[in-house]
């Protein structure tokens, strides 16, 4: 049986909270304990660089793929297991979601929203049953929840869009919902 590959949608930055690198860091090394290969966008900068670097240290398999445009942008950490560079951000998304088994989420700006709701318009048209989880890191994600709903009771989406995505609050309840989804 092949192992389980995990993509990770997250920040090309930092952010502003020491605790969203933290959860980046532990998310990287647990992905790497569980032998489930990770799946980013093959940046080294910001959390993807953390989550990928943790992966490796931890002796993970990481799959990076970067679209050519953000090579130098997001400095393509070409050191991975597997490294595929792209024409656009379309193909770059495609090829990641296509190459994994479940889709994590942490703390990240208009690219990771992006991201985050292709796969939840997927999964609403039938596309896929892949599962969705948003580490929500000191409630990063409360806001956005808050929206989704907001959405739903406006009539704007049915109330199964909830059941589309689960938030956890750290990578350990991230690794615990992973392995029951995964098994």
């Amino acid at each position: 049986m092949q192992p389980k590959s995990i993509c990770v949608y997250c920040g090309s930055r930092p952010g502003n909270d020491p605790a969203y690198l933290a959860e980046a860091e532990n998310l990287g090394a647990a992905l790497a304990e569980e032998g489930w290969r990770l799946v980013y966008g093959a940046g080294d900068v910001g959390l993807m660089g953390a989550v990928a670097r943790s992966a490796q240290t931890a002796g993970g398999v990481t799959f990076g793929v970067i679209p050519e445009h953000l090579v130098a942008w997001e400095v393509g950490k070409t050191d991975l297991t597997s490294y595929v560079v792209t024409e656009t951000m379309h193909e770059r998304k495609k090829v990641m979601f296509m190459n994994c088994d479940a889709v994590v989420v942490l703390p990240g700006g208009a690219g990771s929203l992006d991201e985050l709701f292709e796969v939840l318009t997927w999964r609403q048209l039938g596309l896929h049953k892949k599962p969705v989880f948003l580490v929500n890191t000191n409630g990063y994600w409360d806001p956005l929840m808050s929206l989704m709903q907001h959405v739903t009771d406006q009539g704007f989406a049915d109330a199964s869009l909830h059941d589309f995505y689960t938030a956890v609050p750290d990578t350990a309840a991230a690794r615990a919902a992973l392995r029951r989804a995964l098994s």
